[in-house]
């Protein structure tokens, strides 16, 4: 019985999803740069990582879309490699935040006392280092690459997650049914999987795309300064930063890495948007 009003729950939630403008179109754009991403580890117009200077500088045309670099690279196939490297970078910095941030936020509302107040802190000293600077520390340690990037956005998404799931499951300790099981003998340990985990899963999922559009802004601005992905993989963030002397001349070098990051941003900031709408009783809008 449980189960079917679960699934006629999340049925409800995903018609109110469907109908849901900003979900909508945050899905489009956001399916579009999945898609592209994808569809680069197979295949794209030019080879990125071959230097053809006699290409060099050439504005945008039926043969280069989005014209060439510098160095004669198509920037539309380095900007299909680009998503591919930021969504990653962005998917495995936000697992990790997920991974470890729940588990921590949920155990410290469970054992609160020392435990709570112990990891609060925690995070709060975490929270002193962004990811930048985390990256920079990082880098002076082991050097500059993807695999650091990665590190750093995802020990700055650990405190989010833990502090989120810390809030949303004190609120939920208090509620009959979570006393009901403690009376029928479940551990904190048996309740917080069984049954704040699975409450908690909305915030969660919209916090996630929240973290996934900050995890690639992280990313195009740790390899802006030389800290993220390095050649000869392309990435947003440095084709900004190798454009930006050329500006007068080459425009179309920065505009369409920086397009690529504001419409992937702006694509999974109205997924968020709608997925909140959908999830959440108290913030769905009528349409």
């Amino acid at each position: 019985m449980n189960k079917d009003i679960e699934v006629e729950s999340w049925r409800h939630i995903l018609q109110n999803a469907l109908t849901n403008r900003s979900f909508l179109l945050g899905a489009i754009i956001s399916g579009a740069i999945i898609l592209m991403a994808l569809l680069s580890l197979f295949w794209t117009p030019y080879d990125v990582t071959k230097l053809v200077i006699v290409n060099r500088l050439k504005m945008p045309s039926a043969e280069f879309w989005f014209g060439t670099d510098h160095f004669g690279r198509d920037i539309f196939s380095m900007v299909m490699v680009g998503a591919r490297n930021s969504i990653a970078v962005a998917l495995v910095a936000v697992g990790i935040g997920v991974i470890i941030g729940v588990p921590l936020g949920t155990w410290a509302a469970a054992k609160r006392g020392f435990v709570d107040e112990a990891l609060m802190r925690f995070n709060d000293l975490v929270f002193a280092f962004p990811a930048l600077l985390s990256a920079v520390i990082i880098t002076a340690i082991f050097g500059p690459g993807a695999i650091n990037a990665i590190i750093a956005i995802g020990i700055f998404n650990i405190p989010v997650f833990a502090r989120l799931s810390r809030g949303a499951a004190l609120s939920i300790w208090p509620r009959e049914y979570i006393m009901a099981a403690r009376v029928a003998g479940k551990s904190r340990t048996r309740i917080t999987i069984e049954h704040i985990i699975p409450n908690i899963a909305n915030i969660l999922i919209v916090q996630i795309t929240i973290q996934f559009s900050l995890g690639i802004l992280a990313e195009a601005g740790l390899s802006y300064v030389g800290l993220g992905t390095q050649p000869p993989l392309p990435s947003w963030g440095r084709m900004l930063f190798e454009a930006q002397t050329m500006m007068s001349f080459a425009p179309h070098m920065a505009i369409f890495p920086g397009l690529a990051i504001v419409i992937t941003v702006l694509g999974l900031n109205l997924l968020g948007d709608g997925l909140r709408d959908a999830l959440d009783p108290r913030l769905r809008r009528s349409r």
